[in-house]
């Protein structure tokens, strides 16, 4: 059987997969002073960066986690950050320490699973 070059590229393009379909999944909770610091230095700038491409975020509160997430492990500490991918948690990082270095966790984070956090345009 002969595929139409065409629409297996169309395909191949729209494949989630492909696409990168991550995200980044913000654990927060009311009152927490160190979700507020990420809030005011990180949020802002997220959506229009290289990272916030690879894996846009999504906030949950930890007292009502989502049933659609299988995280690895309990959530504890806020702001825990979890790379999901397909409903999976590939990884996290816990708490915020300022910008230079939730960034560079951040980047470490994406990069190790290059399959899941391509950069979308």
């Amino acid at each position: 059987m002969r595929r139409n070059p065409i629409v297996f590229s169309i395909m191949v393009f729209l494949s989630p997969a492909l696409a990168g379909a991550a995200e980044l999944v913000m654990v927060e909770r009311d009152g927490c002073e160190w979700c507020e610091r990420w809030n005011n230095d990180i949020a802002p700038a997220y959506p229009n960066t290289e990272e916030g491409r690879r894996a846009p975020l999504r906030r949950v509160d930890i007292k009502n986690p989502p049933d659609d997430i299988d995280f690895g492990s309990a959530l504890i500490f806020t702001p825990t950050f979890v790379l999901i991918d397909e409903g999976k948690e590939l990884g996290r990082l816990e708490g915020y320490m300022g910008p230079d270095f939730f960034w560079f966790r951040l980047s470490k984070l994406l990069d190790a699973h290059p399959d899941a956090t391509i950069e979308k345009p």
